[in-house]
């Protein structure tokens, strides 16, 4: 017999996409990946909130919002703070406000011939948030080093 995974997605989540369609995108994406990051720094303090134990690797500390430019706009997440050691959510590329993915698309249409400012007023449109010419740059560097291989 074939083995067939079950798929459990919340009623509320149904309803919204039902509702507003692919605009509600942006807003699932922000609550799923935010629920895992809190996941995330459970694991690494390797307790659950409030619970005491001689396992504890630090204490949570807060949010800090973190927006980051995506394929469906800009989406600010909660990105979990611990008051000791060091932690950063996986989900979140550290030091980068865009998802690596827009970026390589940004960085293809500038090696296809495409001005920096275009692509900036290209992204604007697709996208519906602001690309500056420099990041362009930037996600541009980030292929030199596959190109020359």
């Amino acid at each position: 017999m074939a083995y067939e995974q079950e798929y459990s997605i919340p009623e509320e989540w149904l309803e919204q996409i039902a509702a507003e369609g692919l605009a509600a995108l942006p807003e699932l994406i922000r609550v799923r990946i935010n629920t895992a990051m809190v996941a995330e720094r459970q694991k690494h303090l390797g307790v659950k909130p409030y619970e005491r134990s001689s396992a504890r690797r630090g204490q949570a500390n807060g949010y800090k919002p973190k927006t980051v430019t995506t394929r469906v706009g800009a989406i600010t997440f909660d990105g979990p703070q611990v008051r000791e050691g060091r932690f950063y959510p996986p989900a979140l590329e550290k030091g980068w406000r865009s998802e690596r993915a827009l970026r390589l698309a940004l960085a293809e249409m500038y090696v296809q011939g495409v001005s920096t400012r275009k692509v900036a007023a290209i992204t604007e449109q697709l996208c519906g948030c602001e690309v500056s010419s420099t990041q362009v740059s930037r996600a541009t560097a980030q292929l030199d080093p596959i190109l020359e291989a």
